[in-house]
């Protein structure tokens, strides 16, 4: 593998859409059951904010070198405020829709001996009005960038997915995205979509053989109308497929602590090593390489350019 391609990845800007989330962590000490329910009882020492969603994405995408705009809708409230500022403080510009209505997708999480001992998530859909300054806003953000990401959980922010791909594809930028659901023909046009293992398995069935895998990638890709589809397979690492046929590239990972946030570390060093000039194969080499070192941190964390050479 050559080496990462530094220098050219301080030259490339990438505008991140999509679902934002601030990921919240009480972490504790657990001694003792609560007299009152068979449950641990946790005393919080320290609590600690993170970017989740598309914004992880975006933090990923600076700690490898490059720039990031991020784009998505928060509400008007502390979770949006603090993502807003998280964003800041991470070299990322962010251009935030605002939705009044709204209540900022928030996943707090309660830690005891670095175990995870409960998740709540809070979340809303944003309304349409929303929606369609999210979409201006995009166009207008477009020239500015090299690329394009789309970072889909599910939350809404990307329900017109189809008139930004389209948009961005107008103006002639690539556009990765990382899917959800099994309806993907609204993601039709894009340049490469990341499936993982489970979502591949909802959106072509589930396949007996590396041979049948093929198929059905090969036949989706072209359905779609894509360059390029990657499927990340966990343990058994990411299989690339193209035009030229198929790359596989076996897991990175030494050790998996916490797999929260692997996917986006995943499609931000894809989106860097793509649009710094490197071929398909090598930025999935790259992505791979970026996804084992992940897994071995506590909770949504990023990869430095650093760690990966």
């Amino acid at each position: 593998m050559n080496a990462f391609p530094l220098e050219a990845a301080a030259r490339v800007r990438v505008l991140v859409v999509g679902d934002l989330m601030l990921d919240r962590y009480w972490f504790g000490e657990v001694d003792r059951i609560s007299p009152e329910a068979p449950v641990p009882v946790v005393r919080v020492a320290r609590r600690e904010d993170r970017l989740g969603g598309a914004a992880n994405v975006a933090r990923n995408i600076v700690s490898l070198g490059a720039k990031a705009t991020l784009m998505g809708i928060v509400g008007d409230d502390e979770a949006g405020r603090r993502i807003r500022d998280l964003a800041y403080d991470e070299g990322i510009q962010p251009c935030l829709v605002t939705d009044p209505v709204l209540h900022t997708t928030l996943k707090m999480r309660v830690m005891g001996r670095q175990q995870q001992l409960l998740r709540v998530d809070f979340e809303e859909n944003p309304n349409g009005n929303s929606l369609e300054s999210l979409h201006a806003d995009f166009v207008s953000q477009l020239a500015g960038h090299d690329m394009v990401v789309l970072s889909d959980y599910a939350k809404g922010a990307l329900s017109r997915v189809e008139d930004l791909i389209k948009a961005a594809r107008a103006q002639g930028l690539p556009v990765l995205v990382d899917p959800k659901g099994h309806a993907y023909r609204r993601y039709r046009g894009a340049t490469i979509i990341t499936p993982n293992r489970a979502e591949m398995a909802d959106a072509v069935g589930r396949w007996q053989t590396e041979s049948d895998l093929e198929e059905r990638a090969q036949k989706l890709r072209e359905e779609l109308a894509l360059e390029a589809l990657l499927v990340t397979r966990s343990e058994q690492g990411m299989t690339l497929f193209t035009t030229a046929g198929r790359h596989h590239v076996d897991a990175q990972a030494h050790e998996v602590f916490d797999v929260s946030g692997a996917g986006d570390t995943v499609l931000a060093a894809l989106a860097v090593t793509r649009a710094a000039g490197l071929a398909w194969y090598e930025a999935v080499e790259w992505a791979n390489r970026a996804g084992g070192v992940v897994v071995g941190k506590l909770g949504t964390s990023v990869v430095t350019a650093g760690e990966l050479t």
